[in-house]
């Protein structure tokens, strides 16, 4: 446990009564403190825990341009996940697949399914996800194991141009990327057929379900042709989950990672704030130290990132705050200057991060404490990604 000290009024408070918890008010579940604090995996077995060091891409039947793409990227070994869902997937099985975030799991449909596409070019993948940074992300990887080949790509999502996108589907492009809410809205303008698509990927599907698109997704599948390849993706497995993986795939493998494997590579402990140092000041003294050199800072709200990032660039830092309140130029653009070191502290609220996927964030700190465990996981999970270390520290 970290306690910090400083000369400033606490502006932020600290409510009456909280003890060692933090109540979900959407599920009525609580969040003890004792699950903030866990002693990261030395560095031999982080790697272990994360890859399958017996195994090499290379052992996969692969198309050759594909394996290709995959060494350039320096992978040589297969991480967990990879190496339990790439073959059913080659073998045109259905699959569910739960696994933490940076488990390397998007590589672990997009390998297999692009060997797919390219060993027969009449086949179509649909892939649906929660957020525009995930659809970003995912196509930024798609892209990369998919250079130099002859599979078309569209990106299907909100607050981005409709007629580019409509171009760009009249293509009949293999491999679709979208949202739940473009991508309904494209259908029922008739841009797109969703029974032409021979695989079908639903990615964090928890994730969508919280942010309301059980109605979406139940449409979707309704409309998808009923021989087709179905792929499902989860961190759990709710009972409203379940009915939604059960009317998608038939006879699927189920591949289950330990939901704590992600995370085993990130050192996580609790920061008690004095009441009489108050929270901003305690985030600043955190940040002038040089070992928090990328940080993502997590808000409650919108208001309240905005609030952090303009606290801290006062004291300045170099941040901005990412939020869905802003539009989806800015950001992307506050994202690139994220990855780009333009600025190394990013302030965000839990459904702006998803989709985050930047390898060398240093630190998260929880400014404010998460609702749910699961909430928790996400958060976390943007550090210490795909084997390496990485810092959670949560404000109580």
């Amino acid at each position: 446990m970290m306690t910090m000290r400083n000369k400033s009024a606490n502006r932020g408070g600290f409510r009456s009564g909280f003890k060692n918890q933090r109540r979900n008010p959407y599920r009525g579940s609580a969040v003890t403190h004792d699950k903030y604090i866990f002693k990261a995996l030395d560095t031999s077995a982080r790697q272990d825990s994360v890859y399958e060091k017996q195994m090499a891409f290379s052992d996969f039947p692969l198309h050759p341009k594909l394996l290709k793409n995959i060494a350039s990227r320096d992978y040589f070994h297969p991480t967990k996940i990879q190496a339990k869902v790439i073959t059913p997937i080659l073998e045109n099985r259905d699959l569910i697949g739960l696994s933490a975030t940076g488990s390397g799991k998007t590589a672990a449909f997009l390998i297999p399914i692009i060997n797919s596409l390219l060993v027969d070019p009449k086949k179509r993948c649909l892939v649906v996800v929660p957020s525009r940074e995930l659809a970003n992300q995912i196509q930024d990887e798609f892209n990369t194991f998919a250079q130099n080949t002859w599979i078309t790509d569209v990106l299907i999502m909100g607050g981005a141009s409709y007629s580019t996108q409509i171009r760009l589907l009249k293509r009949n492009p293999q491999f679709v990327i979208a949202t739940p809410g473009r991508l309904i809205d494209l259908y029922n303008q008739r841009y797109l057929e969703l029974d032409t698509f021979d695989i079908i990927v639903l990615d964090e599907v928890d994730q969508m379900l919280d942010m309301g698109f059980i109605r979406d997704i139940k449409l979707i599948i309704s409309k998808l042709k009923p021989v087709r390849q179905s792929l499902f993706f989860s961190a759990t497995m709710s009972p409203k989950i379940r009915d939604v993986a059960t009317s998608l795939s038939k006879n699927p493998v189920t591949v289950e990672l330990t939901e704590q494997t992600a995370i085993k590579n990130v050192e996580q402990n609790i920061i008690k704030v004095n009441s009489a140092v108050g929270k901003i000041n305690t985030l600043h003294e955190l940040l002038i130290n040089t070992a928090f050199q990328k940080v993502l800072v997590f808000s409650r709200t919108k208001h309240g990132a905005d609030d952090i990032a303009s606290a801290l660039s006062i004291r300045g830092h170099k941040v901005d705050s990412l939020h869905g309140n802003k539009s989806l130029g800015q950001r992307m653009r506050i994202l690139s200057m994220f990855k780009r070191d333009q600025i190394n502290i990013l302030v965000a609220t839990d459904v702006a991060s998803r989709g985050i996927d930047i390898p060398d964030i240093s630190h998260v700190i929880n400014y404010d404490e998460p609702a749910t465990y699961d909430d928790y996981i996400h958060r976390i999970g943007r550090t210490g990604r795909i084997g390496k270390g990485g810092t959670a520290l949560t404000f109580v």
